[in-house]
């Protein structure tokens, strides 16, 4: 069993035609997984709706009591890409866990999205990895530890 905890970010944004803005709305994961045909066994909860740059310490904590709460021992988090980092970090203390975060650069509702391979990637991580706690994003695995957001170049490096 896999849990996916979603909590919002870029990956569940939506276009909100009446502001001509994106608001992060009801996650994708459940239709995407089905499109997709992902049929390892899997349970969704979505555990928020909101931007990274605006996860509070509670929110966080949040997130951690969920992680650890959880009977499944692979746990896959979508996130914000700007404080993904941060959380990962913050999840460091958990044992015995496979926990890989992951998110998108665009929202997963454009054709251009980097969601549906991040999700796949990661996935197929939280499947693989031993215990700890990764972030997997654009065909790469990175320790929160040691990473950093790119945000010129659009992308995780290694610090």
């Amino acid at each position: 069993m896999i849990d996916i905890f979603t909590t919002g970010g870029t990956i569940d944004k939506v276009y909100f035609d009446a502001l001509s803005e994106y608001q992060i709305g009801a996650t994708a994961l459940p239709d995407m997984l089905a499109e997709n045909n992902v049929f390892v066994a899997h349970r969704v909860t979505q555990l928020m709706r909101k931007d990274s740059l605006e996860l509070t310490d509670a929110d966080r904590a949040a997130i951690h009591q969920a992680v650890a709460a959880s009977d499944a021992d692979k746990i896959l988090v979508t996130h914000g890409t700007d404080t993904m980092v941060q959380t990962g970090c913050g999840l460091a203390d958990i044992k015995g866990k496979t926990i890989v975060l992951t998110g998108a650069m665009q929202p997963a509702t454009l054709r251009n999205s980097d969601a549906e391979f991040n999700v796949g990637f990661a996935l197929a991580a939280v499947q693989t990895l031993p215990h700890g706690v990764y972030i997997a994003m654009n065909g790469e695995v990175f320790d929160p530890a040691t990473t950093a957001k790119d945000r010129s170049a659009h992308r995780f490096v290694s610090k």
